[in-house]
Protein backbone atom coordinates (compact mmCIF):
# COMPACT_ATOMS: atom_id res chain seq x y z
CA UNK A 1 0.00 0.00 0.00
CA UNK A 2 2.10 2.88 -1.28
CA UNK A 3 -0.73 5.40 -1.30
CA UNK A 4 0.23 9.03 -1.11
CA UNK A 5 -1.28 10.55 2.06
CA UNK A 6 -1.28 14.02 0.46
CA UNK A 7 -3.63 13.12 -2.41
CA UNK A 8 -7.35 13.68 -1.89
CA UNK A 9 -9.31 10.43 -1.75
CA UNK A 10 -11.22 9.56 -4.91
CA UNK A 11 -14.67 8.04 -4.86
CA UNK A 12 -15.39 5.43 -7.53
CA UNK A 13 -18.03 7.56 -9.25
CA UNK A 14 -15.96 10.78 -9.38
CA UNK A 15 -14.55 11.67 -12.77
CA UNK A 16 -10.89 12.53 -13.07
CA UNK A 17 -10.33 16.17 -13.95
CA UNK A 18 -9.49 16.69 -17.60
CA UNK A 19 -7.18 19.66 -18.11
CA UNK A 20 -8.44 22.46 -20.32
CA UNK A 21 -6.71 22.81 -23.70
CA UNK A 22 -4.14 25.59 -23.98
CA UNK A 23 -5.62 29.03 -24.60
CA UNK A 24 -5.07 30.69 -27.96
CA UNK A 25 -6.45 33.92 -29.37
CA UNK A 26 -7.29 32.16 -32.64
CA UNK A 27 -9.52 29.62 -30.90
CA UNK A 28 -11.11 32.31 -28.71
CA UNK A 29 -11.98 34.62 -31.59
CA UNK A 30 -12.81 32.28 -34.46
CA UNK A 31 -13.73 28.81 -33.17
CA UNK A 32 -17.20 27.73 -32.09
CA UNK A 33 -15.84 24.72 -30.18
CA UNK A 34 -15.08 24.43 -26.47
CA UNK A 35 -15.83 26.53 -23.43
CA UNK A 36 -14.67 29.84 -21.95
CA UNK A 37 -15.15 31.34 -18.52
CA UNK A 38 -16.71 34.71 -17.69
CA UNK A 39 -13.38 36.56 -17.60
CA UNK A 40 -12.50 35.58 -21.18
CA UNK A 41 -16.07 36.34 -22.26
CA UNK A 42 -15.95 39.87 -20.84
CA UNK A 43 -12.42 40.42 -22.15
CA UNK A 44 -13.47 39.40 -25.65
CA UNK A 45 -16.70 41.40 -25.70
CA UNK A 46 -15.14 44.55 -24.23
CA UNK A 47 -12.18 44.15 -26.59
CA UNK A 48 -14.55 44.10 -29.57
CA UNK A 49 -16.29 47.24 -28.33
CA UNK A 50 -12.96 49.02 -27.83
CA UNK A 51 -11.77 48.15 -31.35
CA UNK A 52 -15.09 49.22 -32.88
CA UNK A 53 -14.97 52.58 -31.07
CA UNK A 54 -11.40 53.21 -32.26
CA UNK A 55 -12.32 52.30 -35.86
CA UNK A 56 -15.39 54.55 -35.79
CA UNK A 57 -13.33 57.46 -34.46
CA UNK A 58 -10.65 56.95 -37.12
CA UNK A 59 -13.14 56.58 -39.98
CA UNK A 60 -15.19 59.56 -38.88
CA UNK A 61 -12.07 61.70 -38.64
CA UNK A 62 -10.95 60.61 -42.13
CA UNK A 63 -14.25 60.48 -44.01
CA UNK A 64 -16.89 62.00 -41.80
CA UNK A 65 -17.00 65.69 -41.06
CA UNK A 66 -14.81 67.01 -43.86
CA UNK A 67 -16.69 65.13 -46.58
CA UNK A 68 -20.09 66.14 -45.25
CA UNK A 69 -19.08 69.78 -44.73
CA UNK A 70 -17.60 70.17 -48.22
CA UNK A 71 -20.25 68.32 -50.27
CA UNK A 72 -22.57 71.30 -50.41
CA UNK A 73 -19.80 73.79 -50.94
CA UNK A 74 -20.03 76.04 -54.00
CA UNK A 75 -16.25 75.87 -54.32
CA UNK A 76 -16.05 72.11 -55.12
CA UNK A 77 -15.78 71.00 -58.75
CA UNK A 78 -17.65 68.02 -60.18
CA UNK A 79 -14.46 65.90 -60.08
CA UNK A 80 -14.00 66.61 -56.37
CA UNK A 81 -17.60 65.68 -55.67
CA UNK A 82 -17.13 62.38 -57.56
CA UNK A 83 -13.91 61.65 -55.64
CA UNK A 84 -15.66 62.08 -52.30
CA UNK A 85 -18.34 59.60 -53.39
CA UNK A 86 -15.66 57.01 -54.24
CA UNK A 87 -13.93 57.49 -50.90
CA UNK A 88 -17.24 57.15 -49.10
CA UNK A 89 -17.95 53.94 -51.03
CA UNK A 90 -14.58 52.46 -50.07
CA UNK A 91 -15.14 53.48 -46.46
CA UNK A 92 -18.56 51.86 -46.46
CA UNK A 93 -17.19 48.61 -47.91
CA UNK A 94 -14.51 48.53 -45.22
CA UNK A 95 -17.09 49.11 -42.53
CA UNK A 96 -19.26 46.25 -43.86
CA UNK A 97 -16.30 43.83 -43.94
CA UNK A 98 -15.23 44.84 -40.43
CA UNK A 99 -18.82 44.51 -39.20
CA UNK A 100 -19.10 40.95 -40.52
CA UNK A 101 -15.81 40.07 -38.83
CA UNK A 102 -16.93 41.52 -35.50
CA UNK A 103 -20.25 39.66 -35.68
CA UNK A 104 -18.39 36.39 -36.29
CA UNK A 105 -16.09 36.99 -33.32
CA UNK A 106 -18.97 37.97 -31.02
CA UNK A 107 -20.93 34.86 -32.02
CA UNK A 108 -17.91 32.60 -31.44
CA UNK A 109 -17.32 34.07 -27.99
CA UNK A 110 -20.97 33.82 -26.98
CA UNK A 111 -21.37 30.26 -28.29
CA UNK A 112 -18.42 29.11 -26.17
CA UNK A 113 -19.92 30.84 -23.14
CA UNK A 114 -23.26 29.07 -23.71
CA UNK A 115 -21.26 25.82 -23.91
CA UNK A 116 -19.74 26.61 -20.51
CA UNK A 117 -23.30 26.88 -19.17
CA UNK A 118 -23.87 23.36 -20.68
CA UNK A 119 -26.33 24.71 -23.23
CA UNK A 120 -26.35 24.51 -27.00
CA UNK A 121 -24.61 27.21 -28.98
CA UNK A 122 -27.91 27.78 -30.75
CA UNK A 123 -28.94 29.66 -27.61
CA UNK A 124 -27.34 32.73 -29.24
CA UNK A 125 -30.65 33.00 -31.11
CA UNK A 126 -32.13 34.16 -27.79
CA UNK A 127 -30.66 37.56 -28.70
CA UNK A 128 -33.29 37.85 -31.44
CA UNK A 129 -36.14 38.01 -28.92
CA UNK A 130 -36.99 41.71 -28.60
CA UNK A 131 -36.08 43.36 -25.28
CA UNK A 132 -35.99 40.17 -23.18
CA UNK A 133 -33.47 38.24 -25.31
CA UNK A 134 -30.55 40.62 -24.84
CA UNK A 135 -31.02 40.72 -21.07
CA UNK A 136 -31.37 36.94 -20.91
CA UNK A 137 -28.12 36.43 -22.84
CA UNK A 138 -26.33 39.07 -20.74
CA UNK A 139 -27.36 37.45 -17.46
CA UNK A 140 -26.65 33.86 -18.58
CA UNK A 141 -23.34 34.54 -20.31
CA UNK A 142 -22.03 37.51 -18.38
CA UNK A 143 -22.97 36.88 -14.79
CA UNK A 144 -23.89 33.24 -14.07
CA UNK A 145 -21.23 30.66 -13.22
CA UNK A 146 -20.46 27.95 -15.75
CA UNK A 147 -20.78 24.22 -15.19
CA UNK A 148 -18.23 22.86 -12.73
CA UNK A 149 -16.06 20.09 -14.14
CA UNK A 150 -16.27 18.65 -17.64
CA UNK A 151 -19.55 18.76 -19.51
CA UNK A 152 -20.70 17.63 -22.95
CA UNK A 153 -18.83 20.53 -24.60
CA UNK A 154 -15.40 20.01 -23.09
CA UNK A 155 -13.30 20.29 -19.95
CA UNK A 156 -13.77 22.99 -17.31
CA UNK A 157 -12.01 26.16 -18.54
CA UNK A 158 -11.00 26.95 -14.96
CA UNK A 159 -9.25 23.59 -14.90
Amino acid sequence: MNENPYVAPQTPDSQPSVPAPPFSMKSLLFSFQGRINRAKYWGGILGIYAVVIVIVIILSSIFGTETVANEGSAYMTDEELGATDEISGLGLAGIVVAYIGFIWIALAIQVKRWHDRDKSGWMVLVNLIPIVGGFWALIECGFLVGTRGPNSYGPDPLG
